[in-house]
This record gives C-alpha cells, structure tokens and sequence, in this order.
C-alpha cells in the first residue's frame, strides 16, 4: 500500500475555493463590509506582501464571529452537495480512483474546512487532514481551532497521524508555494499537475 496525499483547493479543484464558501455562508451585508475593512489585506497578498494564513485568519475573524453554528454547518452541507461538484477537476478524479484502485490510502490534506470537506471525503471514501474553526457555546468564536492546515503544518500533521516509513511509496499532489513543504515529502511529488525531482532525501 503507497500514500497519495492530494490537497484540494486548486488541486482536486479548478479554483481556490475560500472565496466561494465565504460568499455562501456569510450574509451579503457583513461580506460587502468586509471587503472594504480587508481591502488593504487583500491587496497586499496579491502583491506577494502579505501572508495568506494572516488574510484568511482575518476574513474568518471578521466573517465568522458570532455566527451560529446551526447556520455554519448548514453552509457547509450546500457547499459540499451543491458547490464542489461543480468545481471538480476530473483529471484529480480520475488519479483519486487510481490510486483507490491500487489499494493506496488517500488523503486530502487541505487548509480548507472540516465543515464541508469532511463531507464530501466521506462521500469519496477518503481521509482528511484540514482546518477547523473554533466554536464556544454554539457559536463560532471567529477564530481557527489550532493552526491553518498550510505548508509545515500540513506536513506535521501527516506524520502525527502516518508512520511514513509505512509505504513503500509516497505520491504529493499540490498547486501552491503553501503545499512545497507536502511536496517535499513525497517520493513523487506533482505540482500543477506535473511530476517534479523529489526534494527529499
């Protein structure tokens, strides 16, 4: 059995999908207010100037606090059933059923939200190493429950849960500088699509 770890937005998907689950689960009047407060934040990433783990930790600050968890996982269920298919990429489909076919473990490991994603991996039938936000009292707290499932982090996690030393063969799939640190794990590691020189040794 070999290891396939896909991370998912831009991957499995034909986007970054954060903008889209934002527009789906946060009213229309706290959205068109965010967008001005988060403006500079948002011009700066575009830049290159700021990092992406401090715009998605204020958007969700500014976006999620106070909301409902009821209202939350309602958002993260017509994400999962109505959103994502549209946006799949069928070649990641199709390696995702390859792999399965070999018998290999496959895992999405993703900076995404458990909220949605645990859903649609379910339906898959795959594992899932992602983001969480924190709640308290049935409410969101507007903060991430630990830290963002990107770069290092995405790697600490795997092998929290996976002794890598288990598989003969580890397969990288990612499309971001966020998932090099996964990539780099990986005996075949793929990016954008195409397979690179390993990193490791």
């Amino acid at each position: 059995m070999n290891l396939a770890l896909f991370d998912f937005d831009g991957t499995i998907t034909t986007r970054e999908m954060f903008p889209d689950f934002m527009h789906c689960a946060i009213s229309p009047r706290r959205l068109a207010i965010g967008k001005v407060i988060l403006f500079p934040l948002i011009i700066g990433y575009k830049l290159g100037i700021v990092p992406g783990t401090l715009v998605r930790a204020s958007i969700v600050r500014f976006g999620f606090t106070g909301v409902p968890m009821e209202k939350y996982e309602a958002s993260g269920r017509h994400f999962a059933d109505q959103v994502l298919p549209t946006a799949l990429r069928p070649e990641a489909l199709d390696r995702i059923a390859w792999h399965k076919s070999q018998g290999d473990k496959v895992v999405v490991v993703s900076g995404a939200f458990d909220i949605y994603l645990s859903r649609w991996c379910m339906k898959h039938q795959l594992e899932l190493i992602c983001s969480a936000l924190a709640h308290k009292d049935n409410y969101l707290t507007g903060h991430y429950l630990g830290a963002q499932c990107v770069g290092a982090e995405k790697v600490r996690r795997v092998k929290e849960q996976y002794n890598l030393e288990d598989f003969p063969v580890i397969y990288a799939y990612g499309d971001t500088k966020e998932d090099l640190d996964l990539l780099g794990i990986a005996h075949r590691p793929y990016y954008r699509w195409r397979e690179e020189v390993p990193r490791h040794t």
